[in-house]
Order: C-alpha cells, then structure tokens, then sequence
C-alpha cells in the first residue's frame, strides 16, 4: 500500500485511502510476484486514520512531517484499486489482449476490447458483417514490445485458484477521465489513439469530451518514419501526443506527435496540473524533501509531494541524494482515493517516448551461482546484485520453499545466494530471480525451455472434448488433443485420467511465441527409442522411425511426426501383401514404424514406407538359404558339438557335427561364456574350421538354432533347475537367465526356454542404481529371484539383488566363479597351444604369472617404462609389454637400453599385452613354504584384470588370484569399492597347489567352511521328480508287484512294469508309525514289493484321483502297502468318486491327532509343509511347532524331511485345501498360563506387541519385561525375538503378558529386586521404589511406577538446585529413564502418590550434576514466589533426568489423566487405564444419546469420530492408530522367527531385511491410505489447510490435544478455527462455538464458559447458542445451571414456541410433571393465539412420551372439543393412542372421527386408516364394520345431494 503523502501546503487533509482489503497469498495471472503484506497494509492504514484524526492545523501538519519517519514500500496488488492510474509497457500482444508490465514486478492485461471506442466499434462491426475489414488492424500491428503506455486499472479480480489478475484499460476515455476541455492547455503531453484518418492529418481520441484534436500530417510525418509500421497511421493505435495550440476555450486542439518534441516535454506550473487530472508518463522537476532508508519523499509541480521508492532510484546514483536537490523525475502512478503519486528517477523513462532496457534473451532462466544480497525488506522480499553487477529482487514467497521456512538471518547485506532469473520486470529495469529451489532445478521454466521430442512429467488439470489439458509447471500448460490420450481412440477418456493424474507425455508441436504446446500420450511414441523427425530438413533417405497414422484412404496412408511434419505412404508401399483397402487395415491415430524412401524440403514432401527390410536382409536371407535342408529339430538342452564355419562381428556360424554339417547354427558372442571378458577372447581366438564341444541348444525358434556355451545355464538345464513355461514359475524361485536387455527402467534376463522377466531399476542391485547400463551388459549370465508374477499379462517380475538371489556363502561362490573362469582359460591356452600358423600365439601361451623375464628397456618416462623382449626369452618380439607404472619399478632407476629382470603378473591375451613388475619383494628367491587350504593370509594387489585381481602373499610372495566379483549378479563397484594396486588385503586360500595358470586360487576376507553349494527349495523348480503318465488298465483294489525305483522323502516310486511305474506315499507303508521315524527309509532301491491299488494321482495337477475316474488311465496309480490293506478291503476314504478336498478335510474334526509326515520347513511363510495322506496336506504354522524357545529359533533344522510327526487338527485353512495343524495341542489362552510368542512390534517405553499361537496377539508392559528393571528395558527385544510368556488376564480378547522370571518359573526363587506394583495398597509410605519418568508438566514430573500407577514428583523434591532452564529437565530427565525414588506419601482416596528424588531420601547421587554450577534452593526462593514456580519446575525436571539411562523420547499420548493443580501438598498420582482397556462402545454409545434428544426442526450436532467425545464421560480417549486386526494380522505374516538370533545367518539378514522392507510399504501405504486418521499436530495442519472450513476437521483436531490434556492448545485450535472459517459458514462456525463450550464446561471454570457464552451470542444466532448451552447443561447433569439457562431463555426469547417445548421436555425429563402444567399455561398466555393449539398438542405428545399419559389425553380431549375440525391434531392423537393406548380407546377415536362432519377428502382418509388399523389389529367383523359405515356415509353425502 502506498505511504502516506504527509501535506499539501494548499491546505486540506489528505484523503484516507479506502483500499485495503486482506491481501490474499496468492496473486494475479503471473504469479510469479506473490507477496504477503498483511501486517504491513493494516498497520500503514491506521497510521492513515489516525494522521487524518490528529492533525487539525497545518503547523501540526508540518510538525508531524518533519518528526514521522518516512517509510516507503514497493507498490503491491492490494495497494491496487479500480481508476488507479499507472504507467505500463507492454511485454507481449497477443491477438486478444496485451500483456502489461507495471511498475514493482506487477503485470496486469488490456484486452481487446478496452483499446479505444474506435478500435472496439470496428471490432463489432466485423464480427456483425462475419467477414474480415481491411482497414482493422491486429494488436501486433499496433503495438511492439517495448512500448510504454498509460493505463487506468478496471479491476482486481480473484480467479478460482486464488490469484489475482489485474485488468486495465488504455482506452484514452478512462485515462484522461480527470481532464475537462477547459484545462487543456499548450505543452500538455497526452495520451490519444488515431480514429479516423483524414486527407490533411488525422482526428486522435483524447477522452475529452467536446473536444476535437486534430494531428497534421506533417507533425506525424517523422514519427512514421521512425516506427516503421507502414505509410500510415493506422485506426485504434496510440500516440503520446504534446498539445502546440488550444483554440474556442479548448474545443479545439492541434497535436504534434513528432519524436523530439514529445521527448522535450516537461509538466509545468504553467499547465495547471491539479492532483484530479495529473497523468502517468508526465516528466517534472522534483525537489528531493526526505531521504529514507527505502526510498526518497519529493515535492513537484510546487505543491504536490511525491514518493519514489527504492527500486525507482536511479541506479546510477543509488542513496547519493540530499535534501533540497532538483532532479528530474516521470511520475508512475496515482491513487484515485489518497492521491498517493509514486515517481521514478529512472534514466529511461525521463524523455518520454523513449523505452526501457530489455534482458538479453539469453539471460531469462539463467541459474546464478552467486548473486549478493544488496538489501532486505520483511514485507517485500531482496534485493540481489548478480554477477554481470546488474540489480535484481526476489518477491517474499520465492525466497524460500514456505514461508514458514523463511530466515531473515540468511539476507544480511553480502550474503550470497544462488538463484535463478525466471522473469524481468520492464519497468524496473530488473530481473525477478528466484532462491527456491525447485525452480531453480526445474527442467522447464518457460515455453522457450522445451523442445520438440522432449519427454515431460505434467498433472492432468481439465478434461475437455478437444483433448486433455495438462500442467507442466506452473507455467506451462499444454494440450493432449484426443487422438493422442492413448495407443487407440478412447470413447471415454475421464475413465482412464482424473485431474491430478501425473502423466508422462512427448512434446510433438510448440511455438513459444503462440504459449501452444501439444503434447501425446501414446506409450509407442513416448517410450520410443528411434529419431525424432520434426523437420524435412531431417528426413534423410533410409531413416527408420515411429510417425501416427492421421488419415488412411485408398491412395495410401498420410503418417504426421513431430512439429506438423507429415509423409504419404504409398500404396505399394503399405506392406509385401498387396493391400485393397487400407482404410480398413490402418486407423487414425496407429502408432506405425516408417521407412523415408524420398524426401523435398523445399516443397516439404516426402515418401515413406512401411516396408522396413533393408536390402542388404534380403541377401542375408538368400545366402542362407540352400543350407536349409533343415528337417532335423533339436530338443532345447541337448548337447552338440559344432565346428565354427564363419565368424561375424555379434557371433559364430557353425554347423553341427552329428549331422554332417548340414545343420546350420548360430552361438551369439555372449554365449560363447559366463564371463564377458571370456566371450570377447573365446571370439578373438576361434578359428574358422575350431571344433566346439558340448554345447547346448538353448532355442530351436525363428530362421535357426541358437546354441550357448554358458556354463551355469547349462548346469541348470541339466539339473531340472529351470521353468519350462510361464505355468510353472512360483514366487521364491531362483534361476539361471542372462540378460536379454537393459532400459532405464530396468533388465529383462531371459531363462532357458523362451521364458522373460522384467528386473525393475529398485530390484536390480543392492546399491543404489543411477545407470542401469553401468550395472548389466546385454548376455550378462545372471541368477534372479522371481518376486512376483502377473497371471493375465503374463508378466514375471524379478530380483537381481545378491543378498536375494545369493546362497549366503559368498566365499565359495565367488571361489567357484574363479575356479570356472579358470577352467576356461585353460581350454582357450590349449586352443591357442594347436595353432601352428602364430608364433605370438604360442609366445604368449608359455607366458604365464610368475615366471621371470630378461628384457630390454625401450624407455623412461614419467616413472613408467616400456620393455621389449631381448633376446633369450623364447618368444616373438611381437608381444606388446605396456609400460610398468612407478609402482612396480620399485626403487630401481633403470635407463633405456639396460636388460632387466622382471616378474610376469598377467598376460592378456586378447590385445598380447604382458604386465610385468620390477618390484624386489616379487623377484626375492624365498623359500617354498607349506600352504594350507583355508590359512588366510594378508596380500598386495599387484594387478587387476577384469574378472580377478592378482595378489602377492605377504609372507612368502607367490603370486594368488583373487575374485573380484562374488556372485554373477555382483557386478558394480562404486570407486571407493575397487581394489587399487599397492593395497593390502586379507585373502583366504583355496587351492594351495600353483596350476597351469601359475598362481594360487583365494578368495577375498576371513575363510569360511562352506562347499559351494546352491541351496534350493524345492517350492524353487515346482518340478518334482514324479512318474511319467502313462494309459494302463489298472483298477481299484487290483495286487501289483514291482520294483523300488527311488525314494524319496514322503513318498516312494515303484516300476510296476517297464512303463508303468506307481507311487507309495510315506502314510502307506507301515499300519503302526513310530513317531519320529522315517517310513520311506525302511524300503530300498531296487527291493521287490507288493501292493494294492488304492487310487491315483493326476500328473499335472498332482491332486489325487479315485481309479473310478473317467480319466484315471491318464494318472499314476497310487500303492499301498500297509499289512491292512493288502489283506483287507481298500479303505473307504479312497473310494469317494468326485469328492472335493473341503470334504476329504471335513473327515478330520478339530482336536484330533493324526501322524503326518514333513515334506519341508517353508521360510517364506513361516510353517511346516506335511502331508497326511496322499491327497491331504496339512501345515503347521510356526508357533505351533513347540514349546521349546530353540526349536522355534531354528525350526528348518529341527524338523527332517519325511520324518513322522504327531498333531492336532485346529481348523481348515482359508483356501480349505489345507489341514491346520499344531504340534503342542490345543493351548487355552487362560490366566496362569505359559507359552511361546513371538515380538511383532517394540513401542518405547510402553512395551512391546507379542503375536500368540492361534493368531493371537498380547502386550507386554515394560514393567512386566524383567524382575530388575533395566535402563532400557527394550534393548534387547527386537521384532522376530521368540519368547516364553505369562499370560495375566484375557479380558475382552485383550491379553496382558508377563516376561518376568518369577512368573515363568516360581520354583526358580531367583531374586525379585522390583517387585511388582498392580495397586496402590502396594505401596507404603517411606518406600523406595524404582521405575520409569512417564512426562514432565508444569506441575511436576509424572513418574510410571506400574502399568496402571503413576507417581508425581513436585520439583522441589526432583533437586536440591534451583534450575532455570527447562531445556535442562529435557536433558537430564528424558522419557523412560530409570531412576529410584522415595515414597512421601499415599492417598488411597484419590489415588494420588507423592515421590521424592531428592539424594537425602534415596541414597542415589543428584540428579543435576554439580558441574552445572546451579544455584541450591535459598533466598531467592521467598523473593518471588511467582516467578520462580516455573523456574523450579523446570530445574526439577532437569534433575531427575540425569539420573538411570535414557530410553527413548516420545511420550505414551494415549494415556489419559487430568493434572492435580500445583499447590505442594496436593499428592499428583493417579491410575489411568493402558489405551487397550478402553472400549469404543461407550464412545458410540454416548453418541446415541445425544443424538437421540435432538429436536425435529434442528441442524444436527456434529459427532466427531476421533476417539473424543464432546460429553464428559472421558473413557474412550485413545487414537485409533492400527486397529487390532491389522496388528495381529501382521505380526502372523511378517514376522521371521529367526531374525533374533544372535549370530544371524546371511539368509536369515535377508528375511529380516525382506520383512523391514515389507513393514516400511505397510507404512507407506497407510500414510497414503485416504482413511487414515491423522496422528500429528503436523497432519491436522495439512487437513485444516487443505479444508479450512470443515468444523470436522477443527473439532478432530481440538480433540487430538484433549487426549494429550493439552487444553490450552485446544483452546487456541478452536480461537484459530473461528478466525479460520468464513463468515458465510454459519452452522460450520457454530459448531466450534458448540465444541469450545462443551470444552469450557468440562475443562474450565464457571466464569471461562460464561465468557465463551457471551461471545458465542454476539456471533451467532442467540437462540440457537442459548439451547446448546442448555443441552450441554443437561447432558452434564448441571440441571441447576440449566434451569436458571431455561428462565433466562423465557424472558429473552418468550415469543418464541421452540424454548417452551424445549423446556418443558427438559423438565418432564427431570420428572417434574406439575412444573410442566404450570409452564403450559404461562407459554398460553405468552404465545400469540394462532399458536395455542400447536403448542397444547405439543405439550400433550411430550406428556405422552416423558410425563403422565392421562394428562396427556385430557388436553388432547380438551383441544378436540374445542377444535373438532382440526384432522392434524386428530391425526397426532391418533397416533399416539395406537401406540400407547388401547384398542378399545383406539376404536372410540376413530368412531367419533367418522361421526364428523368433515370434506368428503379428509372423511375418506379416515376411513382408510380406521380400515388398515382393523385389518393389522382387528378381525373379519370388524373390517366389514368399517367397509359398512364408510357406504353409509357414502350414501347418505349422495341422497343429500340428489335432494
């Protein structure tokens, strides 16, 4: 708001200006200049008003103005009101508006219509005629960037998001609104706009009625030249025009407009300028007054003072201005209320005419790294110097991310920022920068920034019928038209996309200067890897890339690309099929891959063809040909050996030798090995004509067969470790793939057999993943985990990491990747050892590490040196020695030319190249020690290859090589990971013997026992080894003999005859199994058996079958050879025909014990897998498993595969295919009970969460944890921990658990040093008592003495010190620490203990120590006993929080107690209940009540569903955070009972890790879960922001501070919700006036609720305050208060019927009957007479309902008597008595009302209902009765008619 011009000599108070609405936050259309002023506005208008008050006489004036300081702030948009006159300059025209800047970063618009009355008549006059007007020229003709013009603003208005936009208007009528004709006078510089044109000069529209202005066209000659816009002036275009003549007393006036003149131009005294008509743009002389800190106050014109605030200051002089000085100044705007004339001293904008200075285009967007602070202003935001020295200013809101997050410190003069410029502001000749840093990282600041083919994240905001509208950023908008909201047309696009939608689209077309961006949304276009064609000049022959159909017809198809680009596909060319129609193969908007076969930029044509083959594919193609005599298929794993017959630069061709050469196949490079550095060599060594043995088919599709020497996949295929299609993967499996190819987004690893996953970028590796490429190369073998599969789509989706996809024992991996890269190498030293042709070859194959050279030094340089081989060494000069580097010189200074001795470290001999080192410690003949395998031993690196590392053993120097990777998937290093040569590291030896190779084998780090074994589960194949199916002709019953095939360990295979084989199952074998035993085990391979057929079992499906099966010959049968069963007859349970399995389960009834058989321990889901029968399983969930705490910690090993076990059947599983089973029985969960559980979640300082058998969950309290309370009692639980516990009470399904040893084992006697507290008569006066600080308050330090008992400690009695700083408490007393206290007294009553921590009654050392230096209690205690309250409570609580170990610091919220007021003999324990006792019944139930006495015609109370009731019966105060469903289910799923061992195993970390990730997604999903309720502070802050009207959330939120007692903050929640809500909001402000009296009534005194009541009436309707307040009243049972209330109301309100009912209903709930009669009668006589009735009939309903039923009917009685006419009332009694009354009275009523004499409409309706009551209550005679007496009635209406 503009600062306050202080006097005008003339005389006359200035005006106050009436601006000043609240400013709003957000801005107009740019909002790039948001600011926030409100405290600064309110202040400036009252410092307004009050001047206007004070100052009644010019010497006080000029007093005031001398004495005041100035303060001059930028100009603001709430400054801004309508007729306020402003110089702009135009920054951009579009064809409807143009974009204005105005001064102090401010732009507001012109449109079209606001030009001139010229401009806008001729506008109308085309839009009328519907044809375009040669004469009217477009705003861009007109108007250039640059220009400066005078506005008037027409109005400020809000758009929907809540920025404001500024609206003026040019138009010369407005602007020169103040000027008359008779103030014209010459040298008046104007504004005017040319229209007409005449033959002599033009006629220009000054806005000044009556008169004409006329311009020459010799005046105007110059300045056409100089603008360039054509011969002419054109019609609507404005000048700055200068006045030469006035003639008839200004009706008429001759202009100039020529350049010079109006730059000469000065407003002076002559012209007569009055405060009502100066205009923007005018130049004057300006005596400087006052020089302030922002700015300088001026006076112009001789009378009128002005102010120029700090960025119009010329920046040439900044601050050098003195008093007195005259300078030369263009004023910039005028307030029309307060006249307030701001100026600029600005060099460009003194001659007017002239422009101001532009910002290189450039510059716009460029980031700053430092820019320096030149100025700050709290209310406006700082100035900044950049670093080409120009000026530039932030606004407030882009200084930080919040404004809460705002940190004046950080703006001090000469601070450095960095910034970006992201605007420019024309008239003020500045940048606009930005500190915040998303805009300064933004990818996108504006239009100019994006480019065609870009790919952009935006927010779907407006679905519209051309397309979809989304934001880019702020803004940049662009446009998805429809054809490009997916691959295909949708129908319905608000189906797939709601506003919000983050969308990730391509740019196809922007045109920065039009702000049009058009955007697509197709997948194919989006993800598209090929060129992007978005100029002809591009479209070069044979460019392949993807285009959108736009329109197929029968002379081809037309394809568009980017930026409008668009090609013909011809005919001919649509496909190698001729195509007839192609509008019926191609639809518009198809995604096509494109061929350019033709293009003419110039006439921007081009040719195009979807036919892609190259020729060069064709000839392929028909080379190969004649070699396909291929009739031979391979099976996919069969085993080949090839001779290579052409090398390609991917891969080998090679023919296979079984079949004489005939059949052709492929091994691509990346087959050739596991190991990529082996692939290249393999490829470099082979020779055309090379046999290749044992290789493996790994795919028979497409034009050939592609082989692949990759040993791991191989031993995969053999091993059965592989999926054969897509049916059979299973989450959990491990397999062996390789790598088919790398996205951004992630690896696709093809298996064996054609099946693909997709590893996504977060599942590809255990470090973080910023290039996919950096971690996997294409061909990569890898072994992956699949996590989960997609039945629908297909889809596999997989993990790479190697703490999943590793055995967990990474020494012998990676020793057996070292030892197989080994193996290899030897194979390509023997290939290279048969060649005869290469001599370097066969040099290079005797090279081997560790052997010792002579060779020639060629040169030194730098520290290195380059050997070649001298003489004597056996081999070819050829070999190439790169240069050792300094390091393996050693110390030897050698010179070119000398012979040396060096020591081989590695031959390379895929580029020849030998590494050789110098080094002593290398060369030193040492004496050959004896090795060990597994000795570890320390090593240098002495060279790094790309698979391993070479290393020199410290102790005896013979040269290991170590793995440098550990796992096939281990492939990425981060530099400070990779091995460096010189560093010493510890190495394990594996293979103590040196090999062909010449070193050592040793892995990396401490040895470890462990074989190289991958360990699979057998859920990892889904492939058992079972019987292949073939047709026999057994059936049921039928003997069989045969042959023991294999065993396995539930079940046993049996060869019947050569192809038919059997299976017996575990359950079969013996009548009587000894628990424990293993029944497979008793029969051997090969043994002879006999058996009965009992059933079979169906291949594919592995379920079992009945032999009466239609399709039983498909299966294998299934055997018995039980005694029984082979003598007796088959076991009816077989024989059941089609039974499902729930039947086969329904057998088996809960608490019977079977014998199952274990099939395996499933670590995934934590059960037992057991099969029971042969087509019954069972599962045995882990808690179940035993009572003994080590079986549960390692169940895999406590359990053997096919071992007999004994169990109890609890129940089926959800998918009833399972039998739920238990190994303990069936446990009560009954008090005194003892069993095993495991912690599912640790809660500091309460406790912790403990998952039960049979899916239970209890808590555990910390003072239940031990018999010794510890300092943090918590350490040593951690989720997973498997425990005995004590179960102390199951009430209401909620169990409390004990962990303490006197529990567990009473026998034990071990000593109980805390004893257990469970009331207050434990605890005796003088005790000493340990236990745990709960939270510190201002009346003291609560202190948890048991779960139910806390203890208040005053502070006086927490420290003999005096504290002042309660940060001291915090420190030394955090939450959960234990400490000793000593017990000063007990009140039983109220439950209230007194504690003392005081070292003279506990023997413990001070809490504070003495090292503080605080002062001891004293004198100044007696001083000010006021004061220093809070200073002791704060020392207090310091003190007690040094004393036992910190636990942790959040404090238990959900604990409810009120606080004892702080006097020191009041005792301030009290027992409050764990959140788990409370109910959310009495919540509900206390709901209904209210809900229940709400008046008909009321708006209902609002019921708040956090846990808080507004009534005062506070039990049901707790958060819901998880409900208890959710935590038991989640403590059965996730937990891992292992995680808690102390020496975890690698797989164990990776289950606890699995499940720590699990629990965070959990979490993620319930922050975003839109049901959540909020838990914070914070998160009511965001919901209130978000809804600031919504009553619900401000009561949710004052409720969430109830619970935590924190009264104040409710109150100020509710004060900040009053001001919050908008006033138009009535019901919503009333119902928090409802809560905060509510809150008063149970919390304040008598005197805080009236006060609350008072304002509540003024604010509201008073009726409605007055009733609530007596709701509350009765609902509190204060019927006093109420009473009093109700005889207020009386008086207050007596006209009004609704406060006599209402009081009456209260007063017969009281049970004051004779009350209510005497009310009746007073509301009769106060009650206007039209009412009476309705109020008796009132009174008598609720007489009815509350009071005395006979009463009741007697005033009904009465009414009717008087009334007989009135059917409402005989309605409502009616009613009443059918309720309460009987029949017989019931029957009397409608007879009478029958009898009435009323409109035949209102008889008949009685006769309707007396009809229905007697058909629901009466008999056949009494309905006739009715129908009889309604024809009478009938008939006799009709005879009185006729009559």
């Amino acid at each position: 708001m503009a600062a306050i011009e202080e006097n005008f000599p003339r005389g006359g108070v200035q005006k106050k200006p009436t601006e000043g609405k609240t400013p709003n936050p957000k801005l107009e259309r740019d909002n790039l200049f948001d600011i926030h002023h409100e405290e600064q506005s309110r202040k400036r208008k009252r410092s307004q008003s009050d001047q206007g008050k004070q100052k009644k006489f010019k010497a006080d004036k000029i007093a005031a103005a001398k004495d005041s300081v100035v303060n001059i702030e930028p100009l603001t948009i709430e400054a801004l009101c309508e007729g306020m006159l402003l110089l702009g300059c135009i920054k951009e025209v579009s064809d409807y508006e143009l974009v204005i800047s105005l001064p102090n970063g401010l732009s507001g618009f012109v449109p079209v219509t606001q030009i001139s009355d010229a401009y806008s008549k001729m506008l109308s006059k085309q839009v009328a005629q519907g044809e375009l007007l040669e004469d009217l020229n477009s705003l861009s003709d007109m108007y250039s960037p640059g220009t400066l013009v005078r506005c008037v603003v027409t109005s400020v208005e809000k758009s929907a998001d809540g920025r404001r936009s500024i609206k003026l208007s040019i138009d010369p009528k407005k602007v020169n609104k103040g000027l008359n004709a008779s103030a014209l006078a010459s040298g008046m510089l104007l504004s005017g706009f040319v229209s007409s044109v005449e033959d002599h000069g033009y006629l220009i529209d000054i806005g000044v009625s009556g008169t004409h202005a006329f311009l020459p066209r010799q005046k105007a000659q110059n300045y056409i030249k100089a603008v360039k816009r054509g011969p002419d002036l054109k019609i609507g275009q404005n000048l700055n025009c200068v006045i030469v003549e006035v003639k008839n007393e200004g009706r008429v006036v001759r202009l100039s407009v020529d350049r010079s003149e109006v730059a000469a131009s000065l407003a002076t005294e002559r012209q007569n300028w009055t405060l009502s008509n100066l205009l923007p743009g005018l130049v004057v002389k300006a005596r400087v007054q006052k020089v302030a800190p922002r700015g300088i106050k001026v006076s112009f014109l001789s009378s009128f003072t002005g102010i120029v605030d700090f960025m119009h200051m010329d920046p040439e002089k900044s601050m050098n201005y003195s008093p007195d000085q005259v300078v030369k100044a263009c004023i910039l705007s005028i307030h029309p209320t307060s006249k307030v004339v701001r100026l600029t001293l600005r060099q460009a904008f003194l001659k007017p005419g002239g422009s101001p200075n532009q910002l290189s285009n450039d510059r716009m967007g460029a980031v700053v790294e430092e820019s320096t602070v030149k100025a700050f202003y709290k209310q406006f935001g700082a100035i900044f110097e950049l670093d080409d020295g120009t000026l530039a200013f932030a606004r407030l809101k882009h200084l930080s991310k919040t404004r809460k997050s705002l940190k004046p410190g950080a703006f001090k003069t000469g601070c450095k920022h960095k910034c970006r410029i992201i605007d420019y502001s024309l008239m003020d000749e500045m940048c606009i920068v930005s500190l915040k840093y998303q805009i300064i990282e933004a990818r996108f600041l504006q239009y100019q920034d994006i480019h065609t083919g870009d790919v952009v994240q935006g927010k779907v905001f407006a679905l519209k019928s051309i397309g979809m509208q989304v934001k880019v950023t702020d803004g940049i908008k662009g446009l998805v038209p429809s054809m490009h909201l997916a691959d295909v047309i949708l129908k319905q696009p608000e189906k797939k996309y709601n506003i919000g939608d983050e969308v990730r689209c391509r740019v196809l077309e922007c045109s920065p200067a039009g702000k049009k961006l058009i955007l697509t949304l197709k997948k194919s276009l989006v993800q598209s890897k090929l060129p992007v064609l978005s100029n002809y000049e591009d479209a070069k022959p044979g460019l392949i890339t993807h285009g959108f159909v736009v329109c197929a017809r029968e002379f081809g198809c037309i394809v568009k690309f980017y930026n409008d680009v668009k090609g013909l596909v011809p005919k001919n060319e649509l496909s190698s099929e001729p195509i007839s129609c192609p509008d019926k193969v191609f639809h518009e908007g198809q995604v096509v891959k494109v061929m350019v076969l033709k293009c003419e930029p110039q006439q921007e044509r081009l040719l195009l063809s979807f036919r892609l083959s190259s020729k060069a594919a064709l000839e392929d193609k028909k080379e190969c040909t004649p070699k396909k005599k291929q009739e031979v298929k391979y099976q996919i794993g069969e085993m080949v050996d090839v001779k290579v017959l052409k090398k390609k630069d991917n891969g080998l061709e090679v023919s296979v030798l079984e079949d004489e050469g005939n059949v052709v196949a492929w091994i691509p490079t990346v087959h050739l090995s596991d190991f990529v550095a082996n692939c290249k060599l393999l490829w470099h060594c082979l020779q055309e004509g090379d046999v290749l043995p044992r290789v493996m088919c790994l795919s028979d599709k497409g034009e050939r067969i592609i082989l692949s020497r990759k040993s791991a996949v191989i031993s995969a295929v053999q091993e059965e470790q592989v999926v054969r299609s897509f049916s059979e993967i299973q989450p959990g499996m491990l397999l062996t793939g390789y790598v088919r190819n790398v996205m951004p987004f992630g690896v696709f690893v093809e298996f064996p057999f054609g099946v693909t996953g997709l590893a996504p970028k977060v599942s590809m590796s255990d470090k973080f993943v910023t290039d996919t490429k950096d971690h996997f190369v294409v061909g990569q073998t890898v072994i992956a985990k699949v996590m989960s599969i997609d039945e629908e789509k297909q889809r596999v989706l997989l993990n790479l990491k190697v703490s999943e996809c590793s055995s967990g024992d990474s020494a012998a991996e990676s020793f057996a990747l070292l030892n197989q890269y080994f193996k290899e190498m030897k194979e390509i030293r023997n290939l290279l050892r048969r060649r005869e042709d290469s001599s370097t070859d066969q040099g290079l194959c005797e090279l081997v590490p560790g052997k010792e050279l002579q060779l020639l030094v060629q040169d030194v340089e730098d520290g290195s040196a380059l050997f070649s081989g001298g003489g004597g060494g056996g081999f070819a000069l050829t070999v190439f020695f790169p240069p050792a580097t300094r390091y393996h010189l050693g110390d030897k200074n050698i010179v070119p030319g000398e012979k040396t001795k060096v020591l081989v470290l590695h031959v390379d001999a895929l580029t020849s190249k030998v590494y050789v080192s110098l080094r002593a410690e290398l060369l030193k003949q040492r004496a050959k020690q004896r090795l060990t395998e597994n000795s570890q031993h320390s090593a240098i690196v002495q060279h790094i290859a790309e698979e391993f590392a070479i290393v020199s053993l410290l102790e005896t120097g013979q040269l290991a090589a170590i793995p440098i990777a550990s796992h096939f998937n281990d492939t990425f290093r981060f530099d400070s990971e990779k091995l460096k040569v010189g560093q010493t590291i510890s190495a394990t030896l594996k293979v103590v013997k040196v090999n062909d190779h010449g070193v050592l084998l040793a892995v990396q780090g401490p040895a470890r026992k462990n074989v190289f074994v991958r360990v699979r589960n057998e859920s990892e194949t889904a492939l058992e080894e079972m019987p292949a199916a073939v047709t026999h002709s057994l059936s049921l019953g039928d003997t069989v003999t045969g042959t023991v095939k294999s065993i396995k360990p539930t079940h046993v295979t049996v060869a019947i005859d050569d192809k038919l084989t059997g299976s017996i199952h575990a359950s079969r074998i013996l009548d009587e199994v000894p628990i424990g035993s293993f029944p497979t085990s008793t029969l051997k391979a090969g043994q002879k058996v006999t058996a009965r057929v009992i059933g079979g079992r169906d291949v594919n499906t592995h379920r079992y079958l009945p032999i009466t099966h239609p399709h039983f010959t498909r299966s294998i049968p299934e055997l018995s050879i039980r005694p029984s069963e082979i003598e007796g007859n088959v076991t009816a349970t077989l024989n059941l025909k089609e039974d499902s399995a729930l039947k086969k389960l329904g057998l088996y009834s809960v608490g019977q014990t079977v014998t199952c058989f274990v099939k395996k321990y499933n670590i995934l889901k934590n059960w037992l897998e057991v099969e029971v029968a042969p087509d019954i399983r069972g599962r045995v969930p882990h808690l179940l498993l035993s009572l003994n705490t080590k079986v549960l910690k390692h169940p895999e090993k406590s359990f053997k595969n096919g071992q007999a076990v004994s169990a109890t059947v609890t129940g089926t599983d959800v998918t009833e295919t399972n039998l739920c089973l238990s190994l303990t029985g069936i446990q009560p969960m009954e008090q005194g009970t003892i069993t095993v559980g495991m912690v599912t979640k640790v809660i500091p300082h309460i406790g912790l969460t403990i998952a039960l058998p049979g899916g239970k969950t209890g808590k555990v309290s910390i003072f239940h944890l031990n018999d010794t309370y510890m300092e943090n009692p918590l350490g040593d639980f951690k989720v997973g921990k498997i425990v005995r516990c004590y179960i102390l009470s199951n009430e209401n399904g909620k169990i409390q658990l004990s962990l303490r040893q006197s529990r567990l084992n009473p026998k034990s006697n071990s000593k109980v040093e805390d004893v257990e507290i469970t009331c207050i008569k434990d605890v005796k006066k003088g005790q000493l008592v340990r236990g745990y600080v709960k939270s510190i308050t201002p009346s003291g330090v609560f202190f948890g003495l048991s779960t139910s008992l806390l203890g208040r400690i005053l502070f006086q009695n927490v420290s003999p010190y005096f504290v002042q700083k309660h940060s001291l408490y915090e420190k030394y007393l955090p939450e959960g620490k234990l400490l000793t206290a000593k017990v000063l007294g007990v009140n039983g009553k109220e439950k209230h203990i007194e504690l003392s921590l005081l070292p003279e009654d506990t023997g413990m050392p001070n809490v504070f120590p003495e090292s503080l230096g605080l002062p001891r209690y004293g004198a100044e205690e007696e001083k000010k006993e006021a004061d220093d309250q809070e200073k002791r409570e704060e020392l207090k609580l310091k003190t007690k929080r040094r004393r036992g170990n910190s636990e942790s610091e959040q404090e238990a919220k959900p604990k409810k107690r009120k606080i004892c007021p702080a006097d020191e003999n009041d005792s301030g324990i009290e027992v409050y209940y764990r959140e788990e006792e409370e109910d959310d019944d009495q919540e509900e139930e206390a709901a209904k009540k209210k809900s229940k006495i709400r008046k008909p015609g009321e708006a209902p109370r609002l019921q708040v569903s956090v846990g808080f009731t507004w009534d005062e019966d506070m039990n049901a105060v707790d958060i819901p955070v998880l409900n208890q469903k959710e935590e038991s289910s989640e403590s059965e799923e996730e937990d891992d009972p292992q995680s808690k061992m102390k020496k975890q195993t690698k797989k164990e970390k990776e289950l606890e890790k699995q499940k720590k990730e699990k629990e965070l997604c959990k979490l993620e999903a319930a922050l975003m879960d839109p049901s959540r309720q909020p838990q914070s502070a914070d998160d009511f802050d965001r919901l209130v922001l978000s809804s600031p009207n919504s009553s619900i959330l401000w009561l949710q939120y004052m409720a969430f501070h109830l619970q935590a007692t924190e009264i104040e903050k409710a109150r100020a929640v509710a004060e900040r919700a009053l001001k919050t809500i908008c006033f138009r909001e009535e019901q919503e402000k009333l119902n928090v006036w409802v809560a905060l009296l509510n809150l008063e009534n149970m919390y304040g005194t008598e005197e805080t609720l009236m006060k609350v009541f008072e304002r509540a009436v003024q604010y509201n309707e008073p009726l409605k305050v007055f009733q609530h307040l007596c709701d509350i009243y009765a609902n509190s049972e204060k019927y006093k208060q109420a009473e009093e209330l109700y005889h207020t109301m009386l008086k207050r309100f007596r006209q009004e019927k609704s406060v006599w009912l209402k009081y009456a209903s209260f007063l017969l709930k009281q049970g004051q009957t004779e009350a209510t009669h005497r009310l009746l009668e007073r509301a009769l006589k106060a009650l206007p007479t039209k009412e009476h009735v309705d109020v008796i009939s009132r009174f008598a309903q609720l007489e009815f309902r509350f009071g005395d039923p006979e009463h009741a009917k007697a005033l009904f009685e009465s009414t009717l008597s008087s009334y007989p006419k009135r059917t409402d009332i005989w309605s409502i009694y009616m009613d009443i008595m059918i309720k309460h009354g009987s029949q017989k009275e019931v029957r009397g009523i409608f007879e009478r009302v029958i009898h009435l004499s009323l409109a035949p409409k209102k008889m008949k309706f009685f006769f309707k209902r007396y009809l229905d009551y007697e058909k629901k209550f009466g008999t056949t005679e009494s309905v006739l009765a009715v129908k009889r007496a309604a024809l009478e009635y009938v008939e006799t209406k009709s005879s009185l008619a006729d009559t």
